[in-house]
């Protein structure tokens, strides 16, 4: 299979990924409740994913809560910050798993800055919007359907100055781009384990500039005699048994992330590779300072163009990607649109086969 829907989930992972999970599963108990040698394994394991990613993102080991993906980190955000009525900024581009939590609340939500590749109204849009004093803001770091890297730096410094609380969805740009919490200054920057950071799926990290507010409630081996949950970071928000084989594998894409800092150099090469091979009229979506996701769109139904790619063994997204709200800003609400997102494995001669393949796609649904 060629695999072109990294930005979903990375498919391909570094064997060290699995090994690691087989290894916690054999070995690991249950964290943080006993003193023999199974429990303080799976102490080991959490210590270091936390450690790991706190070194990669700037952010204290303590503040980093494993979470189940990306989504759930954004809830509890969110769901810390936000309450029903209260208005809240968002980007022109974010994913759903931003705005049904805000909408679920009842948040008075205002968009800003929606033209795609255009930094500069981008940040104009978020200063006139912060200038009204709103409760809170949300901002993709990358939009997950175009690509397009936002000034999330200097939108952090609009909030501070005007004393807003950010959350910054990172899941396209973790592992790629640099992600900090301390210099952004964030209240919560949430990111999948199971995309740019190489490991499984039912994994994800939030990085807390903030105290959050727990969605469960439970055991967490700690202060056992309290009937509330801990005041401190991470026992506050991670209630019940860690997914360990989870966090064992996320170690191992963090350390394989770490080892390749050229991830986002050698997916932007995929992606001229397929535009070469291509050569033909379309309408795409890209710049200079794009991330490893470029956009289609193309005559006919994207879904069916898709399933086409699929039966000749290519796998790419299609459709809205789970973000009415960036195809609203670029004007492809009612298309829809092709995705292709390379990997670390991906390869030149991949993404021209895909290239070829299309154009005979393309060409067989033109002459029908």
């Amino acid at each position: 299979m060629v695999y072109l829907d990294a930005a979903a989930t990375t498919l391909r992972k570094p064997d060290a990924v699995a090994a690691a999970m087989g290894r916690a599963l054999r070995q690991c108990g249950n964290p943080g409740r006993s003193g023999h040698a199974a429990a303080q394994a799976a102490d080991a394991v959490l210590l270091q994913c936390r450690q790991l990613a706190g070194a990669m993102f700037d952010a204290p080991p303590e503040q980093v809560v494993l979470t189940m993906n990306a989504t759930h980190g954004l809830n509890l955000a969110i769901r810390s910050l936000v309450r029903p009525g209260q208005r809240v900024v968002v980007s022109g581009f974010e994913h759903n798993a931003v705005m049904r939590p805000l909408y679920a609340l009842g948040a008075r939500v205002t968009v800003a800055g929606r033209r795609l590749f255009n930094p500069a109204d981008t940040l104009a849009s978020w200063e006139q919007a912060l200038h009204a004093r709103p409760d809170a803001a949300v901002c993709t770091h990358v939009s997950n359907v175009f690509g397009y890297v936002l000034p999330v730096g200097e939108i952090a410094a609009l909030c501070q100055t005007y004393r807003v609380p950010l959350v910054v969805d990172a899941s396209q740009s973790a592992g790629t781009l640099p992600v900090s919490l301390r210099a952004w200054g964030c209240a919560y920057i949430a990111m999948p384990g199971h995309k740019g950071l190489y490991g499984p799926q039912g994994t994800g990290l939030l990085l807390c500039g903030q105290t959050p507010e727990p969605l469960l409630c439970g055991g967490t081996g700690s202060q056992s005699r309290s009937f509330v949950m801990p005041d401190e970071l991470p026992d506050r928000v991670e209630a019940g048994t860690p997914n360990l084989p989870g966090a064992a594998g996320l170690c191992e894409g963090l350390r394989f992330v770490a080892a390749h800092p050229d991830l986002l150099a050698h997916e932007r090469r995929m992606l001229q590779c397929f535009r070469r091979r291509w050569g033909r009229a379309m309408r795409f979506w890209g710049s200079g300072n794009q991330a490893g996701v470029l956009s289609l769109q193309l005559p006919g139904d994207c879904e069916a163009i898709a399933q086409a790619l699929a039966e000749a063994g290519i796998a790419v997204r299609a459709g809205l990607h789970c973000a009415p709200l960036a195809h609203e800003s670029a004007g492809t609400l009612d298309t829809g649109t092709v995705r292709l997102s390379p990997d670390a494995f991906s390869t030149c001669e991949e993404m021209e086969y895909t290239a070829d393949t299309l154009a005979r796609i393309m060409n067989n649904l033109s002459n029908l």
